[in-house]
């Protein structure tokens, strides 16, 4: 079994953005999955906490760090399994959190056991900014069509993290895992190609998604799958990513003729 530690991406006095250490099994056909913590004056803010599946994990991860009770936010970027089917448990365990989530995917929680909806805020398709009891504040910004059509990331002023949900993911062979890549982003690109080419809708989208994003500074892009990207390898993804031919701009190869 692997076992990686927490690690701190930023730290700045009572700020800290934290990368949950993962143990899971490398198993074939369990999807590899990352969650993000970010802790401001004792409160929390947890990112995709993920699934039923590692939710006993990334529960243990958070309460080395702070109390459950102390987590103030939870967003989740779309409504995969893989993200949300540990909602349900978050809501349970996390009892003074709210959970964001697109406005789209909220009638759907119910198949996840949610029926009591008072704690679930619905996110409009546009931009908009969301804060914190601690503070803290964080700007939402729209990734539609970016594999969902409910779907958006978010970016940290204050640590210049933007947290990109399943923009950016990359698939590792068994023993080949990395938590964070600086410089080696073309060796990086065979892990990530595929996914990208298959599950975004068009170059328009992604052109447009990084258009929006590179408004801001950023120094670590943070994907839900793979390895976190910091400093050149960052510009890189965005610049390769602005010019991706995907989805429907090669139907020929997806469907074979």
């Amino acid at each position: 079994m692997s076992q990686v530690s927490t690690i701190t991406l930023f730290e700045k006095g009572e700020y800290k953005f934290y990368l949950l250490g993962w143990e899971e099994k490398e198993e074939e056909g369990i999807v590899q999955t990352n969650q993000y913590l970010i802790v401001n004056k004792g409160k929390g803010i947890l990112l995709d906490p993920g699934g039923a599946h590692v939710f006993p994990r990334v529960l243990a991860n958070v309460s080395e760090v702070i109390s459950p009770k102390d987590i103030e936010l939870i967003f989740y970027t779309h409504q995969d399994p893989d993200v949300t089917s540990g909602i349900s448990m978050w809501l349970t365990i996390a009892k003074n959190a709210k959970i964001y989530i697109s406005e789209l995917w909220i009638r759907f929680l119910p198949h996840f056991g949610v029926f009591d909806l008072k704690r679930i805020i619905g996110l409009k398709g546009h931009e908009q900014k969301i804060s914190g009891n601690s503070g803290a504040t964080f700007e939402i910004i729209p990734a539609h069509f970016m594999h969902s059509p409910g779907n958006f990331s978010v970016y940290d002023p204050t640590s210049r993290i933007l947290f990109s949900g399943d923009i950016g993911a990359a698939v590792f062979p068994k023993g080949k895992r990395k938590q964070i890549i600086e410089d080696d982003f073309k060796e990086h690109l065979k892990y990530m190609e595929g996914f990208h080419k298959r599950y975004m809708v068009s170059n328009i989208v992604c052109k447009k998604w990084v258009e929006i994003v590179s408004k801001r500074p950023i120094d670590m892009i943070a994907p839900q799958h793979g390895a976190v990207m910091k400093g050149i390898a960052a510009n890189n993804f965005l610049e390769w990513l602005k010019n991706l031919k995907c989805g429907i701009d090669i139907l020929g190869e997806i469907y074979g003729s």
